[in-house]
């Protein structure tokens, strides 16, 4: 791995807050997917190594919470929940509809660039579900007429930006 003397530096900081090295393996994650945009298997492994773990322990966290990427994504991140609570209330709609505006697949970088959309696990708000969470931000009860809303957002400010 290829990390700055700043982020070499973050991470042997933020494992002297944890009694029992393991402990740090979450916050290291994130750190590393800050770094990189995703989790690598050379990420994983150089983790792994770092907090003295079989690399299977640091794949099991990576693979079991969906704020981590195993691979790139687009500059914006719209990930729908798929549990049962926000599919009974139409999420596979909400996601298939979200395909159909940025022109892509499940998984997979739209065409532009700008965005990914995928299925995620409990984004922990079933009450109002279907539940959309693009980058950060939490969107509830989320329709298909809100999901052009969103989108047309997102095509929006992606134009705004200036380009490199």
């Amino acid at each position: 791995m290829n990390l700055s003397p700043a982020t070499l530096a973050k991470i042997d900081e933020v494992i002297t807050h944890y009694p029992v090295p393991r402990s740090a393996a979450l916050p290291l994650l994130h750190l590393l997917q800050e770094h990189e945009g995703y989790v690598s298997d050379a990420a994983l492994e150089w983790i792994a190594a770092r907090l003295g773990l079989p690399p299977v322990n640091i794949y099991e966290l990576v693979t079991f919470y969906p704020m981590f990427r195993r691979q790139p994504i687009g500059r914006r991140h719209v990930k729908v929940c798929r549990t049962l609570s926000c599919a009974l209330h139409g999420g596979y709609k909400i996601c298939e509809r979200f395909e159909q505006e940025f022109n892509t697949h499940r998984g997979e970088i739209s065409p532009d660039g700008e965005v990914t959309v995928e299925f995620v696990e409990c984004l922990a708000s079933c009450g109002s579900g279907p539940v959309v969470m693009v980058d950060d931000d939490l969107h509830e009860n989320v329709d298909e007429a809100r999901a052009r809303q969103i989108a047309a957002q997102i095509k929006a400010e992606a134009r705004a930006r200036p380009q490199p």
